[in-house]
């Protein structure tokens, strides 16, 4: 699962990308085969290990590098890859993948059902130690055995609702470049680069160039055993500004934009003849409040009573029509409505600043002269962590916050830092999440509640957790929802969940910014959907159909 830390990076010109050219053959509809998609993005890929990077587009290239026995297509359906087909029994227990026949690695070696009890089994093992960051996605799983090439077969120790989303996470890898790493006690799992090109690969591209922070270069795998995409490869070049990238696409140095352009200039690239696709999506901005018992500066925090006034004081409708122009929707919950899971009975409280102060008032909390109010003797000014990652539309939220929070007597002082010294800060001394106040962040999550909802649990102390939450009721429902496999009864355990993270309010959701992604006109056949737009981590869809018009 890609986390939300991102690296600010340089921009580079796409030079020396594979096969520049275009062929004539058509490809219907008046489309040509061939040449190369030069995309854009202000995300860096900020490692090739799938066990230490935390960047989207770290996990785009796994998605287009690696086979995954299941996939999402457009609708956030999950459908076949890899495994052609499956079932389960034993009440759940045991799950049998049938995969495809026949294929291979970009190096020739064969590609079977053995590289995926391989890598499962790797997860599995290390999952306390070097694999830790994708643990979530092996929950229960005892092992995995092919029990022959096109065979594959999971045993659980219990039943496990989301088997299927867990699968599509796991990116298979060749055993042959990481069996000799997964020995004593895996550390080289976590400090393997991964960086050598071009990559073996077992998906529809395979990566034959990388500079760190600039760009990355994709050729066709000849090797891959799935639909032929109809462009001989892509690049990926990471930009420092989001002007620099819109400026890149409308001079025609880019063919696209990501998921990630600001709303400020939807108006200028469609004057500029670009085409603008929009749609909701399953990121969601949040404001975070330390909510660790044991804090050392600020133990107010603590006390739902305050985080409740800190929310009536945030007014969810000027941050969308201010900071996103009205590209974003207002949800209390951490489950994004558009995952088909949002529990719309959570609903955001009312923007009422004559509330707030009286929940602060009657805790004792009196303004002083200088309008701050004071809490167990030190002043209600509080340090909020800023990545640089959400500069811009963020920018605008925090002004818009800070400006309310004044007017309640607590004070905000912006501490702008580059994603990683943000989680850093946030996680503090021996991950005890002691020393911050608050934050401010987003979440870009996969469709299944066990994602951000996991992150919420005690155990996630010192890995995804970013808020210090731990509250052993909320842990149990979590293993619980994880068991039941009726839709039904996993939603009733999954909304109990929602409700109480709003209660609790390690974080209060701000709204969920919508897809906004840009491309020439020249190009057709981009998949939108809610997993991070066309170009995403959970699909391979828009790669394989993009082309250019005829």
């Amino acid at each position: 699962m890609p986390r939300r830390l991102r690296i600010i990076v340089i921009a580079l010109g796409l030079v020396g990308l594979v096969a520049t050219g275009c062929s004539s053959s058509p490809s219907g509809g008046g489309s040509k085969h061939g040449g190369v998609l030069r995309i854009g993005v202000s995300t860096p890929i900020d490692s090739l290990n799938p066990f230490v990077s935390q960047s989207d587009y770290s996990s785009v290239v796994y998605q287009y590098v690696y086979p995954h026995l299941v996939q999402y297509n457009a609708k956030v359906q999950l459908v076949g890859s890899f495994a052609k087909s499956w079932q389960t029994t034993d009440g759940g227990r045991t799950w049998t993948f049938h995969t495809v026949s026949g294929a291979k690695w970009s190096d020739g070696k064969p590609l079977t059902a053995n590289d995926a009890a391989f890598t499962l089994n790797m997860m599995v093992k290390y999952q306390d130690g070097p694999t830790g960051d994708l643990a979530g996605l092996v929950t229960s799983l005892k092992d995995a055995n092919a029990t022959d090439a096109n065979t594959l077969v999971l045993h659980y120790t219990a039943p496990v609702a989301n088997v299927l989303a867990q699968m599509q996470g796991v990116h298979i890898l060749p055993e042959q470049v990481w069996g000799p790493l997964a020995t004593g006690n895996g550390n080289k799992i976590k400090t393997f680069q991964n960086d050598a090109t071009p990559l073996v690969s077992g998906g529809p591209f395979e990566m034959v160039k990388y500079q760190t922070n600039q760009v990355a270069l994709f050729r066709r795998n000849p090797n891959w055993w799935g639909q032929k995409p109809h462009i001989d490869g892509f690049g990926i070049q990471m930009f420092a500004t989001d002007d620099a990238m819109v400026a890149a696409l409308k001079s025609g140095q880019l063919d696209m934009i990501g998921e990630h352009t600001p709303p400020t200039v939807v108006a200028s690239l469609k004057s500029a003849g670009m085409v603008v696709l929009t749609a909701p999506s399953l990121t969601f901005m949040d404001f975070i409040i330390n909510t660790n018992t044991t804090q050392k500066k600020h133990p107010e925090l603590a006390n739902p009573q305050v985080r409740e006034a800190m929310e009536y004081a945030i007014d969810r409708k000027r941050i969308i029509d201010t900071a996103w122009l009205g590209y974003a929707t207002p949800s209390a919950s951490v489950v994004a409505p558009a995952s088909g899971w949002n529990d719309p009975a959570v609903k955001p409280l009312p923007f009422d600043l004559a509330k707030a102060n009286a929940i602060l008032d009657g805790l004792g909390f009196h303004k002083g002269s200088d309008g701050v109010r004071v809490a167990n003797g030190h002043p209600m000014s509080y340090q909020l962590i800023f990545p640089t990652e959400i500069n811009g539309s963020g920018d605008r939220t925090f002004q818009i916050i800070q400006q309310d929070f004044a007017q309640i007597g607590v004070k905000l002082n912006e501490r702008k830092m580059d994603p990683t010294a943000a989680f850093t800060a946030i996680a503090g001394s021996n991950n005890k999440y002691e020393d911050y106040d608050v934050a401010m962040w987003d979440w870009v999550l996969p469709p299944d509640p066990q994602n951000i909802l996991g992150d919420l649990t005690c155990a996630q102390w010192g890995n995804n957790s970013d808020s210090g939450y731990c509250n052993k009721e909320f842990d149990a429902l979590y293993a619980q929802q994880s068991t039941l496999l009726n839709r039904a009864d996993r939603q009733r355990v999954v909304n109990q969940m929602q409700q109480m993270v709003f209660d609790d309010r390690p974080y209060i959701v701000l709204n969920y910014p919508d897809i906004i992604e840009a491309h020439s006109p020249k190009w057709t056949g981009f998949e939108m959907s809610p997993l991070l737009g066309s170009v995403n981590n959970m699909s391979i869809d828009t790669l394989l159909d993009v082309h250019q018009k005829g």
